[in-house]
């Protein structure tokens, strides 16, 4: 059985984050902004490719319902990893044996996400003049203290989306309530529709976070297998 230790759980989350950071400090300059943006260009005229560039026609249907984007702005701001965390701190406080693995999909996908933030740096919809930038009326990401605690140029993969289907997965096994783990299966594509009204992420950006997420998971159900194989190997009789 796997130990329950706080110190160990903030180095991890702490050292995700740094990694997370590092990559920032590698990439947020002149020329990474500039390749950022031809980057997203790029995003962009795949998606008319493949005819789902739909980001601008989903913004422009909201734009006019003011309550509904105000709470999608403060939603991408504050809940997205925040719920993450929180679940995943209740699963801690619980000893619930599901705790590992999911924290081990959650830091699996920021891991996994800093090479491409690295080699390939891209600028979010809302730095461009075809879309809004909503969550300004909620907090300016783009100066003051903000800036400095999150890559603006980290839009592909999406770290919302694999955030959304990492906490879905847990809270839709871990749930209390019955009604809490069906609904979960909502969580993903509010999150979904979140990033891309708001003009932070493309269609393909959620994607492929979506992706990285579900690869973690499965690395994450993996490696607990094969800890219990280990474990059961280690305590069963002697011959």
């Amino acid at each position: 059985m796997r130990r329950f230790s706080a110190r160990r759980e903030v180095a991890l989350g702490l050292g995700a984050y740094a990694a997370y950071l590092a990559v920032r400090s590698l990439v947020v300059n002149d020329r990474g902004r500039e390749r950022a943006a031809r980057n997203a260009e790029r995003v962009a005229a795949l998606e008319r490719r493949l005819g789902i560039d739909i980001e601008p026609h989903v913004q422009q249907l909201l734009l006019p319902h003011v309550r509904l984007l105000a709470v999608l702005n403060v939603s991408y701001v504050t809940l997205n990893v925040a719920l993450t965390v929180g679940w995943l701190a209740l699963l801690f406080r619980r000893r619930d044996p599901s705790f590992h693995r999911y924290r081990r999909a959650a830091v699996l996908s920021i891991l996994g996400a800093c090479p491409v933030f690295h080699r390939f740096p891209c600028a979010p919809p809302r730095a461009t003049d075809r879309f809004v930038d909503t969550v300004h009326d909620v907090l300016d990401l783009d100066s003051g203290p903000v800036v400095y605690l999150y890559n603006p140029l980290a839009a592909m993969p999406s770290i919302h989306l694999a955030f959304g289907v990492v906490t879905a997965a847990a809270i839709g096994e871990t749930a209390c309530s019955p009604l809490v783990r069906r609904a979960a299966v909502l969580y993903p594509p509010a999150v979904f529709l979140t990033v891309v009204a708001t003009a932070n992420h493309y269609v393909l950006d959620g994607i492929a976070g979506s992706a990285l997420a579900l690869a973690a998971l499965r690395a994450g159900r993996l490696s607990a297998s094969r800890t219990l194989s280990s474990s059961a190997g280690s305590t069963g009789p002697a011959r």
